[in-house]
């Protein structure tokens, strides 16, 4: 992410002018945006023309800068883009305003963000700044007959490659040999600045002397790490042994995957945690949060028209912020989020036992 400009506009709020250069970026983005917000940038809009000499088509495709007051946001990780819905409220063409339109914001477009920033909101896009500096780290992990790729974003771990196959003796045996190649060829066409190889026994290790007999380039780039699975499952423990932060400073699921366990360690010995609105809420009011874990898709859905909470999210985090307490806003697209969901949503480390 990088920002291009910031100025005070009048009822306290502040328009940040953004360029997202990522997929991840455009992730932020979605979970700092919320109803009531004002988003513009340039876009396209179908206008229909009263020219009595030309043909009603049904209007023509034009260029225009368009402001919209925010309705609803849908980050879509596929199409790499964000689609910001809502009503016009200031345009380059001014027979437009009050139509609703979509902005799709997509990477390297400069976009304007308009709105009441909560400290949560202008921590994430620093958040964002600072990992557009971190390399690009790809994960393999590969035991007998199974080899597994994934890449580390921002709103979670991606899977990019899944080989298969039987293994062992008879004629439809595959031969170790031919699975190494397939990762090794799947790798090089990766553009990343690091690879961890991980797996459990020695399989990884007879991948990695492969890789080294047939694609010298790639070896400087990897990290050998031991688990005990493959997969999701394998990622998670890479992730959960900081292998990601020594090449990647400050990796956000890395984070949220240490933060969970520590609350699961500390809910099951019914120590220094509290879990849902109600428990997190006293400790908040008791000054007692060390850490308060919120999932983005909660947080938002609270921030809108659709939360059930009897708590004002946003009066929350203040409260935990004025009182010292670090505020971390989970992916729901990752297992540490799944598993913070289960518990309500939100959860709270504690600095000590509420009695």
């Amino acid at each position: 992410m990088r920002i291009s400009d910031r100025a005070h506009v009048e009822g306290e709020r502040e328009q940040i002018t953004v360029v997202p250069e990522s997929t991840d970026d455009l992730w932020h983005l979605s979970n700092v945006l919320e109803p009531g917000d004002a988003v513009g940038g340039d876009t396209h809009r179908r206008v229909r023309r009263n020219d009595e000499q030309l043909r009603d088509t049904g209007g023509e495709r034009e260029h225009m800068f368009a402001t919209i007051e925010v309705e609803s946001v849908e980050f879509a990780r596929f199409a790499n883009r964000l689609r910001v819905s809502g009503v016009i409220v200031d345009c380059s063409r001014e027979d437009q305003l009050d139509f609703h339109h979509t902005l799709n914001v997509e990477e390297n477009e400069e976009v304007e963000i308009t709105k009441r920033w909560k400290p949560d909101q202008l921590d994430r896009l620093t958040d964002a700044v600072e990992a557009s500096e971190n390399p690009d780290v790809a994960i393999a992990t590969v035991e007998e007959g199974a080899a597994h790729v994934h890449t580390v974003a921002q709103y979670g771990a991606e899977e990019r490659a899944s080989l298969t196959g039987p293994t062992g003796k008879g004629d439809y045996a595959r031969s170790r040999t031919e699975l190494f190649a397939e990762l090794t060829a799947v790798l090089s066409r990766m553009d990343v600045d690091a690879i961890i190889l991980a797996g459990p026994g020695f399989t990884k290790q007879d991948a990695y002397a492969y890789i080294e007999e047939n694609a010298r380039d790639l070896v400087d780039l990897i990290t050998l790490v031991d688990t005990s699975a493959v997969g999701d499952r394998g990622v998670h423990e890479v992730l959960k042994r900081g292998a990601v932060e020594d090449v990647q400073a400050e990796t956000r699921i890395a984070r949220e995957a240490e933060l969970i366990d520590r609350l699961m360690t500390e809910i099951a010995q019914g120590a220094k945690a509290t879990y849902g609105i109600d428990g997190v809420r006293e400790a908040a009011e008791y000054g007692a949060i060390e850490t308060l874990l919120v999932v983005d898709d909660r947080l938002r859905e609270e921030r809108g028209r659709d939360g059930d909470w009897d708590q004002n999210v946003n009066e929350l985090l203040e409260t935990v912020d004025q009182k010292g307490g670090d505020i971390v806003v989970f992916s729901g697209e990752y297992d540490p989020g799944e598993q913070l969901s289960n518990l309500g949503g939100i959860a709270a480390i504690l600095r000590y036992r509420l009695e």
